[in-house]
């Protein structure tokens, strides 16, 4: 069975193929398709986000196709960066601007309220137009300065308490057992390998 999944993020993609290695999937990356369309995610949660792309990619590839929206939502921030997670310094992708503007704006909260989550929200859309959604979250703490090589956007200034660890510094393994995608993944697990027996 094939599935599209529909993100150009190479550290999306390889911790979703890792999490499906042992299913009987072929994962196809928006990079091997010719030409899609940009979708524009210009909704005000998750939940939007994620079906808007995934509904879209599937009408426009006739694949099964699994996104996700996902970002890290800050208490003292009242929510913020949320959906803007990505973009939050203004340019998308830009994770050093963006972890740079997230520090500034909590440099002046005590430690105590540094509280945060990640969020991650997958829809699997068919092309018909059904679609579902599953979701996950990881809850921790804003660092006061990076830490850690590993992961990708907030992943160093994020800690995960009872590990003592920020994402960045948790092997892959125990990162994709608790973080917010691999838990939402896992909950489209079995209805994807139901779908593969058929």
């Amino acid at each position: 069975m094939k599935l599209l999944v529909a993100t150009g993020n190479k550290g999306k993609l390889k911790e979703i193929n890792r999490l499906l290695a042992d299913a009987p999937i072929e994962i196809i990356g928006l990079n091997q398709l010719i030409d899609p369309p940009e979708v524009i995610e210009d909704g005000d949660t998750f939940v939007a986000n994620a079906r808007k792309k995934a509904v879209e990619m599937a009408q426009f590839s006739g694949m099964l196709t699994l996104a996700d929206d996902s970002g890290l939502v800050v208490k003292a921030l009242n929510g913020a960066p949320g959906v803007n997670s990505a973009r939050y310094a203004g340019e998308h992708g830009d994770d050093a601007a963006n972890n740079c503007k997230l520090l500034a704006a909590m440099e002046q909260v005590e430690d105590e309220n540094r509280q945060a989550a990640f969020h991650c929200v997958m829809a699997l859309a068919w092309p018909d137009g059904r679609c579902e959604t599953f979701d996950g979250q990881v809850s921790g703490l804003i660092m006061r300065g990076e830490r850690g090589a590993g992961g990708f956007g907030y992943d160093p200034l994020f800690i995960v308490p009872e590990y003592g660890k920020t994402t960045a510094e948790l092997p892959l393994e125990i990162k994709n057992r608790i973080s917010h995608r691999g838990t939402a993944l896992r909950k489209v697990i079995p209805l994807l390998q139901k779908l593969a027996k058929k």
